[in-house]
């Protein structure tokens, strides 16, 4: 099946350019363009699988593998103690977790928790680009320091 028009796929191959905090042969974590929090990264499978499930038990060890080497660097980074991981695929129908420094509680939650039941959601707004580049600057130091102490 051809999936050139799937923007995480052209993400993957390199095609489309994005701010990438760390890289293996068949997954690559980049940083949110929309993020929820500063240091909000994307995990995913180079390539296609519209759904989390749909991933081949090694891929998704690959792409959990990635996301714990990055959760205790985003915890350091920027001060916070958990880092939440969640696969949702709302936007985009190609498997990807994400990763969010969790400064409040609800950062990431259930609508079990609301009171208003009736919400509306917009997409969260468009990070500065500048901010992007040093957020993920940032990040892949964190890596190295955290690779170079061999923690």
């Amino acid at each position: 099946m051809n999936h050139s028009n799937c923007l995480f796929c052209r993400i993957g191959s390199g095609e489309v350019p994005a701010r990438i905090v760390a890289e293996t042969d068949d997954v690559v974590a980049f940083l949110d363009i929309r993020p929820i929090r500063e240091g909000h990264v994307l995990v995913m499978p180079k390539p296609h699988h519209a759904y989390f499930d749909d991933m081949p038990p090694a891929l998704t060890q690959q792409v959990m593998g990635v996301a714990q080497r990055l959760a205790p660097v985003l915890r350091s980074e920027f001060g916070v103690e958990r880092v939440g991981l969640l696969f949702s695929g709302v936007d985009i129908a190609h498997a990807h977790a994400h990763l969010v420094p969790m400064v409040e509680p609800t950062d990431l939650t259930s609508p079990r928790y609301f009171e208003e039941k009736q919400l509306t959601f917009r997409p969260a707004p468009l990070a500065d680009g500048g901010q992007l580049d040093a957020t993920a600057e940032r990040i892949r130091n964190g890596l190295a320091r955290h690779a170079d102490s061999g923690a």
